[in-house]
């Protein structure tokens, strides 16, 4: 498992130089599919998975997760979460990041930060006799104290030689609450947070997530082992590897 989310996250760190205005959604996911395959001699777990067309998820703007790359081209300001899952030796490494095409605005840019705040938070609720309901109510609380919401259709899960499995992991809830996390468990936090209200819907394709109203979304994802004593990150990029 760590050398899976290593992988995914040296994915994301190759990508970055590339999200820029005038690069397609489908190049992206075509530079990541050869750098996963021919550099990593690895998997993409998207690929082909319950009929997914494409390698990765690019999720731009008001999309909430599950976008297909395609023909799709980053506009100056645009914001696009890529996801990434890399299998290698049977395992499974699954983290996305938000990226900015050009200069963000304002909304955009606080959207990202509060997203990214609120999954840190609930992964620092990771640790043995702790629940699922203590990391779900770190997150909202944060995210709604900053005036956003949280989607609850999706969440994050249990992962591993499977792509998703239990527990599931709500990003809202109530502490005390749930399952109770155990030494060796590893699973993804994921919360997607959008600008206006938390209702989504899906687009006929089957696999895109937009918000109802229109409004920015934005996800952070880290895939995470819960130790003895808390949680370690799998899916660190260079940077916070190299500094932690």
């Amino acid at each position: 498992m760590r050398v899976a989310g290593r992988l995914a996250a040296d994915v994301l760190d190759m990508i970055e130089d590339y999200v820029k205005p005038g690069i397609s959604t489908g190049e992206l996911n075509r530079i990541c599919h050869e750098y996963i395959t021919k550099e990593q001699d690895a998997i993409p777990a998207p690929l082909n998975y319950r009929g997914f067309p494409k390698s990765v998820c690019t999720s731009v703007n008001h999309v909430v997760c599950h976008g297909i790359p395609g023909d799709k081209v980053l506009k100056n300001g645009d914001s696009i979460n890529i996801d990434i899952t890399v299998i290698k030796d049977g395992f499974h490494g699954d983290t996305s990041r938000m990226f900015f095409a050009g200069k963000p605005n304002i909304q955009a840019a606080r959207l990202s930060e509060i997203a990214f705040e609120s999954m840190w938070l609930g992964i620092e609720e990771l640790a043995p006799g702790k629940r699922l309901g203590d990391l779900g109510a770190a997150v909202q609380k944060h995210v709604e104290k900053n005036r956003f919401s949280v989607v609850r259709e999706y969440c994050g899960h249990g992962i591993g030689l499977v792509f998703h499995e239990e527990p599931q992991v709500l990003h809202y809830g109530k502490r005390d609450t749930g399952m109770a996390f155990r030494e060796g468990m590893t699973l993804t936090v994921e919360p997607m947070v959008n600008a206006g209200k938390a209702g989504v819907r899906l687009l006929p394709d089957g696999w895109t997530v937009v918000t109802k109203d229109h409004s920015l979304s934005a996800q952070w994802e880290h895939t995470c082992l819960v130790t003895s004593d808390g949680f370690e990150v799998l899916t660190l990029g260079a940077d916070s590897r190299n500094s932690s």
